[in-house]
């Protein structure tokens, strides 16, 4: 397997993968979706609410916003010892604040101070004079596959790497290529048509269907066994760190496979 990154920061990622197939792939892709672990507001006691939002709605607000996440110091709730919540599976957060003001997701004070929402700027509720919103938030950690909130990647896919194959011996109008190409990948040099960024090729196959009239001078295609892979967080983990762990989780998988056949022999 070869892998060349192509862009990487704390929420974004992008490289291309060879030597590797549909369902290895597809497989790093689910697991990143809906099998790496996030913290999220997963319950809120709610003291007083005058403002103009029911309880419910609050709560499911509260519970989208993005937190980040400290895989090291927390476990599942599942795996805790305690009956209900501790400082081992969840985390607290308190909301006290009064109007006239709009409530943004800086407002909630966490009893972790490594644990506090992603960004600072997400509006929760608006308040007018007098009204007053007192609550206690709950987080823990959970599953994608168990509600989206938990979702680790806002975006995770793939596509396979383009390959695209001109003869410009045949073209008779390179400036009408470019002009219907979508996504401004074909350029002219020396009079030729040529491909200036082949990994921005959507592969929609414009441009084969106008070389239809030049004798098919174009043909699409993709390259086997080779894949564009993207992935974007909400900012709760690393892009690199979330497919560390589905790698982890994929190898620890395959072992259980292994295991498991063993004893049956």
């Amino acid at each position: 397997m070869n892998i060349e990154i192509r862009e990487q920061d704390d929420e974004r990622a992008v490289f291309v993968v060879e030597g590797v197939d549909d369902t290895f792939i597809n497989t790093i892709r689910r697991i990143c979706l809906v099998e790496i672990p996030t913290l999220a507001i997963e319950d809120v006691n709610i003291y007083k609410n005058d403002a103009k939002m029911f309880d419910e709605v609050l709560a499911h607000r509260l519970g989208l916003i993005p937190l980040v996440t400290d895989l090291e110091s927390y476990v599942m709730p599942s795996d805790c010892d305690c009956e209900s919540h501790c400082s081992n599976c969840s985390v607290s957060f308190l909301l006290k604040e009064k109007g006239p003001k709009i409530v943004y997701s800086k407002d909630l004070k966490s009893d972790d101070p490594a644990i506090k929402p992603v960004y600072d700027t997400i509006p929760i509720v608006r308040l007018q004079e007098g009204e007053e919103v007192e609550l206690e938030a709950i987080a823990e950690l959970g599953l994608g596959s168990e509600h989206a909130k938990w979702q680790a990647t806002t975006t995770c896919g793939y596509k396979y790497y383009p390959k695209v194959e001109i003869d410009n011996e045949k073209i008779t109008d390179v400036e009408e290529y470019v002009e219907e190409c979508p996504r401004k990948v074909l350029q002219i040099e020396d009079d030729s048509l040529v491909i200036t960024d082949v990994e921005k090729c959507s592969t929609c196959r414009t441009c084969q269907r106008l070389s239809e009239k030049d004798d098919d001078a174009i043909v699409v295609d993709f390259e086997t066994g080779k894949y564009i892979f993207k992935i974007e967080t909400d900012g709760s983990l690393k892009p690199i760190e979330v497919l560390t762990m589905a790698c982890d989780i994929l190898s620890e998988k395959a072992d259980n496979i292994i295991n498991f056949v063993n004893e049956e022999e």
